[in-house]
């Protein structure tokens, strides 16, 4: 940004007699200098941390993970167990009001927390590493190793995944939120194995990696060192995608009853709200808090990716930065073509 503002200041009218100072350049701007503990973090840490909707997105998923943690110390009441009478409405005894068995909905919402992301993190963690390596393997490698895993990666995607999840939860009884999370990793990575084979095979054909190729790299390295780092935006939205798909999953699969009964998430407080006619009868309160969460952690995940996107992404990167040099050049009834 900085090397931009010499040109606007030899762009300012002749007629002025004094041309503004750098720092009110970069006042009217909106840029701000970087501080010390700033300067110190890496080139894509600072881009970050000065990116609006990644840090928004950053910090709503860090609350949720905060309270889920904190969840058997912060929660007032057992959320296994009745704690007043049903349908109590929000107040100071019930953050939240009581759902229709008398359970404090508030404690349930921070219990639930714990399952529903760790079955969402599981099935975004492992479905982006099954993916990850699948398409590296097909794309790079080619060949008969690209037939097979290709043919793979077709055969999970033609499959339904709804019904498949659906007749695998009917063996799973008491299953675990870590069995959840794998079950839907299995049904989750081939949408994210077949982005990544294709710009595997985009970038096995560029200058650098046939540079490393020809001075001898191994294989290995060459995916590591060469690859791998051109392809981060992929890997974040496929984890994003697979993160989001691994909660609505979950929560679908306990909405419809084939969930434990006994166990609190987010999807189980949705199909007690339903089994309550919590919307019939008035109840929000029931309903509101876990169906807002959902919806909180998935815009949450998506504006992180959305900033991976214009970290990594030069077009976009140019076009954040190219914005506030548009609107100072309005302002001062200037061209803006050039840029």
């Amino acid at each position: 940004m900085t090397d931009i503002l010499p040109a606007i200041v030899s762009a300012a009218p002749r007629a002025e007699l004094t041309a503004p100072t750098q720092r009110e350049l970069m006042a009217e701007l909106g840029v701000r200098p970087r501080s010390r503990l700033l300067a110190r973090l890496p080139g894509w840490a600072q881009l970050f941390v000065t990116n609006k909707k990644g840090m928004v997105g950053l910090a709503i998923l860090a609350i949720f993970v905060i309270l889920a943690l904190l969840a058997p110390l912060i929660t007032p009441y057992d959320p296994y167990r009745r704690a007043g009478k049903p349908h109590v409405q929000p107040g100071v005894e019930h953050f939240l009001g009581t759902s229709r068995q008398g359970k404090d909905n508030f404690s349930q919402l921070l219990e639930g927390s714990r399952a529903s992301l760790t079955v969402g993190f599981i099935a975004g963690f492992s479905a982006t590493l099954i993916g990850l390596a699948v398409g590296i393997s097909a794309g790079y490698f080619g060949g008969k190793t690209d037939e097979v895993l290709t043919f793979f990666v077709n055969v999970s995607l033609v499959l339904p995944a709804l019904p498949l999840i659906i007749v695998l939860a009917s063996f799973i009884e008491e299953a675990s939120p870590t069995v959840i999370g794998l079950v839907l990793a299995l049904t989750g990575w081939g949408w994210s194995a077949r982005t990544i084979r294709t710009q595997t095979l985009a970038l096995k054909s560029r200058e650098f990696v046939l540079a490393a190729e020809l001075m001898g790299e191994k294989k290995w390295r060459i995916i590591v060192r060469e690859i791998l780092p051109n392809m981060s935006s992929f890997v974040v939205g496929g984890f994003v995608l697979a993160t989001i798909y691994g909660i609505l999953a979950e929560a679908a699969l306990e909405f419809i009853g084939l969930g434990s009964p006994n166990s609190v998430t987010w999807g189980t407080m949705l199909y007690w709200a339903m089994r309550a006619q919590a919307l019939q009868t008035g109840a929000w309160f029931e309903i509101w808090p876990p169906a807002i969460a959902i919806m909180l952690t998935g815009a949450a995940l998506v504006m992180v990716n959305f900033a991976v996107d214009e970290i990594t992404n030069p077009q976009l990167a140019a076009t954040r930065r190219i914005g506030p040099i548009r609107r100072f050049l309005r302002r001062r009834n200037r061209s803006v073509d050039f840029v």
